[in-house]
């Protein structure tokens, strides 16, 4: 009967024990969340009470399971198999617990900060922060895993007596995965780009979607993803849309006939901006800009608050104003001057009179002169 209920009250002990104390530990982050309303840190953290309960049963189990006696002849194996539940989940608590502090952080300072490159750059910050924290407590819960096997403690020893020529190595066959690593911490520090930060790149007029330690994501106004290396950023020169502030000028160029009626053109760029909600009111303008034989360049310069209104704005003016001088002043559209081709001699023409031929012009032809006047 002890061979029976001693393992019950171990393994069943052990389980209520977890799932009183992360019952206990969600009530009190319940009403710490309820008492400070707004600090999101409590509320944050009752998403951990999964990985505190994985930890907490590991823990027990790892420690009251020789008082269970349970399969004494695979004790150790079994003993081995809790240390590693113990490292994972205590890596998996660590993780989330990072997390939620840096979550917490990042939204009070959203709701202090008014400024949205600031909050874009902080936000690109804590992101990359989160990355590296998980990256090491998984590195770091790895090796110890492995050192748990008595195989990997023995080899431990040689690899740290070559860990020169193994750095050395590593560094060269990784150079490139090191390099956009390094990258990817001088954008999140040196603040060179950020999340929702609109780019230009290779062309490519698009928006930050995802910054990692390797590679950053750029997507395009028509949902298409451009996944990059980060040391791209750092190497190669590219626009940046958002830097400075986020108020944007923008162009619109038309090439008319000469007789284009410019000033009117003023006056209805000025009724279209008026009727375009995504124009700010900022500042507007038109003017002849070059000029060839057969046509002129007019640019219209229109302002809005953001790069996405600013498109809008462009696009509105460009497809209204075409549409009027279609209608209005058809004339102002520039135009193919056309004449007929001067055959060459002998060649008939296809209706069968006789090609127009040049009159060659007539010149006076002087006699010549003599030495002498």
């Amino acid at each position: 009967m002890e061979n029976v209920l001693r393992p019950l009250i171990v393994v069943g002990g052990s389980l209520v024990v977890t799932l009183l104390v992360g019952w206990l530990v969600d009530l009190l982050l319940r009403r710490a969340d309820q008492r400070h309303p707004g600090v999101p840190l409590w509320g944050l953290l009752r998403r951990c009470r999964l990985q505190l309960q994985f930890t907490m049963g590991a823990v027990l189990l790892r420690g009251l399971y020789d008082q269970a006696e349970i399969a004494t002849t695979h004790s150790a194996g079994i003993a081995h198999v809790l240390n590693l539940v113990l490292i994972g989940s205590t890596a998996w608590l660590l993780v989330r617990i990072a997390v939620a502090i840096v979550e917490s952080s990042y939204s009070r300072y959203a709701h202090t900060h008014r400024d949205p490159a600031r909050v874009r750059r902080v936000r690109t910050q804590v992101t990359l922060i989160q990355r590296v924290v998980s990256a090491v407590v998984g590195v770091v819960a790895v090796g110890a895993m492995l050192l748990t096997f008595p195989t990997m403690r023995t080899a431990g020893t040689s690899l740290l007596a070559s860990a020169g020529v193994l750095g050395i190595v590593a560094g060269v066959a990784a150079q490139s995965t090191l390099a956009n690593m390094f990258a990817g911490l001088q954008i999140a520090f040196g603040d060179m780009v950020r999340l929702g930060d609109t780019v230009v790149v290779n062309g490519e007029w698009g928006t930050v979607d995802e910054i990692t330690l390797t590679f950053l994501t750029v997507r395009t106004w028509d949902e298409r993803r451009f996944t990059m290396p980060v040391s791209y950023f750092t190497s190669q020169p590219f626009e940046n849309w958002s830097r400075g502030g986020v108020q944007m000028t923008g162009t619109v160029f038309f090439h008319l006939d000469h007789s284009a009626p410019v000033e009117e053109m003023r006056d209805k760029l000025r009724d279209i901006l008026r009727e375009c909600s995504a124009w700010d009111g900022r500042d507007y303008g038109l003017a002849v800009t070059d000029s060839t034989p057969s046509t002129m360049e007019v640019r219209a310069l229109v302002t809005a608050k953001d790069a996405d209104d600013v498109w809008t704005v462009r696009v509105t003016v460009r497809e209204q104003m075409l549409r009027w001088l279609a209608r209005h002043h058809p004339y102002a559209l520039p135009r193919v001057n056309t004449a007929d081709a001067i055959l060459p001699p002998g060649t008939a023409h296809p209706n069968g009179t006789e090609p127009h031929r040049p009159r060659p012009r007539s010149r006076m032809v002087e006699p010549p002169r003599t030495g002498r006047g």
